[in-house]
């Protein structure tokens, strides 16, 4: 113990005596330390309580009602989801209760009040905007926790309604002002502002609306109980109830499952990006404790010439480790902590968008995390130690260098390694292993870790021809391998993590793109009607109000079909698609929920059960009735598809996009949708055989068919709308447009269409969402700093360790400029071979994950779309852009004055 007590007080006095090497390991392993510091304490505020959970859910009251229908349901405990008792019965018969109803369920001296909840249509500053909506009576008591008001009143009347700070913004309101719906039928006083924790959007709180109750807030004289949860689920209210949520039953019956879980392939690759980020601080720190123990090597070697073994240079050196790690730890786990509650405001409102909990530290996660700091500074010493105490005594006493030469041996171990480590981190890909990723990429980054030195003598033997400055710089690099290899590896650890991260976010954004069902073409507009009954506009007058929003070429009408009507005369629901023949039908039903393992697995191997379970897009017009003359902007097809899908539907036929479903130029074209017998059930309502045509190009023909929910278009002619017994109804519009419109020229298309006839709205084709999200784009640039700061620290530590040699060219007379010179060729040739191997390093770390998450992709069906592998634009900017601004800045911060180092007389 007391040779550890001695060499951690030679830590303490190197770490003093080095100030700035210090320095540069307390920031390389602080920065991680303070970032997970704050990730955790941020966490745990935003980790709600379940009694902040339930404050927000039921605010004050006991319990929350939830009565839709009389027929018996099961919940889960927390009252958030539940199902019907039987699971045969089937949905009940609709049913609105009265408070007078609600009180008959509870105890007496039970009072309530009623929620209800909606998005609706709102004039905005721009135009016009959806808006969520909260009806509730928001100064009663139990209200409290849900809406706070934070200046005005609560709204009493029906006219009356207060607004979060951004839905005034958005609307260009204030207090004691009015807003509008978005048809100007309505005009509402506003009397509040309003906050509520769990929404810090936009928000518009109003008086309930008694037709529309979505719950009912209780207060009882004792509280809600399991047993008297089950009692109200036998009447068919499900409940949330404060009783249950803060002391659940330890073996309820007739329970439901909480919601949540399924988070383990999200778990596993959390674990391959924290054990990544823990192995490259450790390069990253690797270089400042190699060249302070070549610094020491006269020092160390004093220290064996005197008695000392190899164990007590080894402990010497990871006594720096200790101390330093500890030091990494207590500053970054402070600057974390106070970072956090520092930021929590804006996290809140930026971020989350909704209040954290209270103020909360996780002293297990801090515990943790200093644990971390304090292991890879010992880790990042331990290879600096291993080769002090290894050292030659003779030659560090007398300065020479000892070994040139990269042992043939770790070479060799190099190369094993880097290809052992890929096929493990492949084969953890291949099969979702969390361990198998991440030590597979370990394994291969030290493996090129261990070729680095033989690289820099291979690469330095091709300067004979070069330069003094850069000739000299490569020698030097390969002579001081010791050195310069951990500086290398620092770098490509850091443009390794870039490269990856860099990799995940361009195969999401193409993934993104993948995902993405386009509905018309791009910048067009589809303007729908809500109520053609109303009255229709002309096309002429559609033109008009969208010509000061959009770059209108042109505007066609689109009808559409008019469903049956029931008993009441209302319509029903229904729609129009073409059936699949026999032979080529999948025999899976797609729509039906989860299938069994066994099913997953046939349907997987059945070619003709290729689906994909998750798209997006914006879904208009699906059936489109008329002569094909608005298909051009619908679908945007060649000119020989037109006249042949023109003559198809002059013929009394049908068009399609997909031509397995035509059998022998026939379709079959169903009737679809709800028979009017309350069952909710989608059932086949009439059929009829007619000539079919399937395009071959255009919008549809160019994306396969669409994911579970989304339908695919059908053109259908007057004669085969009249076979199906349906009748033809004006639909919309398209509006063919030069250019894609921005944000407010879309607020003010939307403000427009709706003073028209017909109730009308309107949608725009953007594209896929190929934004990077605000978050993704903040990690980039950090991981960019990061590697940056990684090179000008190797570069400034190599630097650093050559002075000697600076001082030596002084005293032969070398220029004042060869000093630049030579640190400039020093910056380059580390961060040009650091970024070389960090791109390889990283593609592979990318690689790895992605194969994981499409892994967890491959034993479900419908299957979602896979990552695709995308190699960003950002690998040749760090390739080129991290040595050139490492050279750069070297150069502006290098003095030319060669340094004279003083001799003792």
């Amino acid at each position: 113990m007391s040779v550890w007590r001695t060499s951690l007080r030679i830590a303490v006095r190197e770490a003093r005596r080095a100030k700035g090497r210090t320095a540069m390991v307390l920031v390389l392993i602080s920065l991680p330390v303070l970032g997970l510091a704050f990730a955790a304490v941020t966490y745990d505020m935003f980790d709600l309580r379940p009694s902040e959970k339930i404050d927000r859910q039921i605010g004050a009251a006991d319990a929350k009602l939830q009565w839709y229908d009389q027929t018996p349901v099961k919940q889960n405990l927390s009252g958030d989801s539940w199902t019907n008792e039987q699971e045969q019965a089937g949905p009940g018969k609709p049913f609105q209760p009265t408070e007078r109803d609600v009180l008959a369920q509870l105890p007496a001296g039970s009072t309530v009040i009623p929620m209800s909840g909606a998005w609706v249509d709102m004039r905005t500053a721009a135009g016009i905007g959806s808006v969520e909506v909260v009806g509730i009576d928001a100064a009663s008591p139990l209200a409290k926790g849900i809406v706070t008001v934070l200046d005005g009143r609560a709204p009493k009347a029906g006219n009356e309604v207060a607004l979060s700070r951004k839905a005034m913004d958005r609307m260009g309101a204030h207090v004691g002002g009015t807003v509008q719906d978005a048809a100007r039928t309505k005009t509402y006083s506003v009397v509040g502002v309003v906050e509520s924790p769990s929404n810090l959007g936009e928000l518009m709180v109003t008086p309930p609306d008694l037709t529309q109750v979505g719950g009912w807030l209780v207060d009882t004289p004792g509280p809600v109980l399991w047993s008297d949860v089950r009692q109200l689920n036998a009447q068919g209210i499900a409940v949330a109830s404060r009783s249950v949520n803060l002391d659940p039953p330890a073996n309820p019956e007739g329970v439901l499952p909480e919601n949540g879980g399924g988070h383990t392939d999200g778990l596993q690759i959390a674990a391959v990006i924290g054990g990544l980020g823990l192995f490259e601080v450790v390069l990253l720190a690797g270089p400042a404790f190699a060249i302070g123990a070549r610094r020491r090597r006269r020092e160390l070697a004093l220290v064996s010439a005197n008695g000392g073994t190899p164990a007590h240079l080894r402990r010497i050196v990871l006594a720096d480790g200790i101390v330093l790690g500890l030091a990494g730890a207590v500053f970054g786990i402070a600057l974390g902590a106070i970072g956090a509650v520092i930021a929590r405001p804006l996290v809140e409102v930026y971020v989350a968008g909704e209040r954290a909990g209270g103020y909360r530290f996780f002293p297990v996660a801090l515990a943790l995390v200093a644990a971390l700091a304090l292991v890879t500074g010992v880790l990042a010493a331990l290879v600096p130690a291993v080769s002090a105490a290894r050292q030659d005594v003779v030659a560090a006493l007398t300065g020479r260098r000892g070994a040139l030469r990269s042992r043939r041996r770790w070479v060799v171990l190099g190369v094993l390694l880097v290809v052992f480590g890929g096929l493990v981190a492949v084969a953890g890909a291949l099969t979702s292993r969390a361990v198998g990723i991440l030590g597979g990429l370990v394994l291969a980054e030290l493996g090129l870790v261990l070729i680095t030195p033989a690289l820099v003598g291979v690469i330095a033997s091709l300067g004979r021809s070069l330069p003094l400055g850069p000739r000299i710089a490569l020698r030097d690099t390969a002579r001081n391998r010791a050195a310069a290899a951990p500086a290398i590896s620092a770098v490509m650890a850091a443009v390794a993590s870039c490269v990856a991260l860099g990799t995940f976010l361009a195969s999401d954004t193409d993934r993104q793109v993948d995902q993405y069902r386009t509905g018309l073409p791009l910048g067009y507009a589809a303007i729908q009607l809500a109520n053609a009954d109303k009255g229709v506009p002309t096309p002429e007058r559609v033109a008009a109000a969208a010509a000061p929003s959009l770059a209108v070429t042109g505007v066609q009408q689109v009808d559409g079909i008019s469903c049956p009507k029931d008993g009441t005369g209302e319509s029903q629901w229904c729609y129009v698609s073409a059936k699949m023949p026999a032979a080529l039908a999948c025999p899976f039903d797609r729509n039906a929920g989860e299938l069994p393992a066994e099913q997953q697995k046939q349907a997987l191997a059945d070619p003709r059960c290729k689906t994909a379970a998750y798209q997006i897009g914006i879904s208009s017009f699906n059936t489109v009735v008329g002569s094909g003359a608005n298909m051009a902007a619908l679908s945007a097809p060649s000119q020989e598809d037109l006249r042949g899908a023109a003559t198809v539907l002059a013929a009394g036929g049908a068009v399609v996009s997909d031509p397995n479903l035509l059998t022998d130029g026939k379709l079959t074209l169903e009737v679809r949708g709800d028979d009017g017998s309350g069952d909710g059930i989608e059932k086949v309502l009439r059929t009829a055989t007619v000539a079919g045509y399937a395009l071959r190009t255009g919008v549809e023909a160019s994306q396969g068919p669409p994911a579970i929910g989304m339908t695919q278009r059908i053109y259908v002619s007057p004669a085969a709308v009249a076979a199906l017994g349906l009748s033809t109804v004006p639909e919309g519009f398209v509006v063919s447009t030069a250019k894609v419109p921005d944000q407010a020229a879309q607020d003010r298309l939307a403000a427009a269409v709706a003073e028209l006839p017909g109730r009308g709205y309107a949608s725009i084709e953007l594209g896929a969402p190929t934004g990077v999200p605000l978050v993704a784009l903040v990690l980039a640039a950090a991981a960019i700093i990061v590697a940056l700061g990684a090179t000008f620290v190797a570069t400034g530590l190599a630097a650093a360790d050559g002075r000697a040699d600076l001082s030596t060219l002084a005293a032969i007379g070398a220029a004042p400029s060869m000093r630049r010179v030579l640190t400039l060729s020093q910056a380059g040739v580390i961060a040009g071979l650091g970024s070389l191997l960090g791109t390889v390093a990283g593609l592979g770390t990318g690689w790895a994950i992605l194969a994981s998450y499409n892994r967890g992709f491959t034993d479900h069906w419908p299957q979602e779309i896979p990552y695709p592998f995308a190699v960003p634009g950002v690998v040749l900017l760090l390739l080129v852009s991290i040595p050139v601004i490492a050279m750069l800045g070297t150069g502006l911060v290098t003095r030319a004055r060669l340094p004279i180092e003083r001799r003792a007389d």
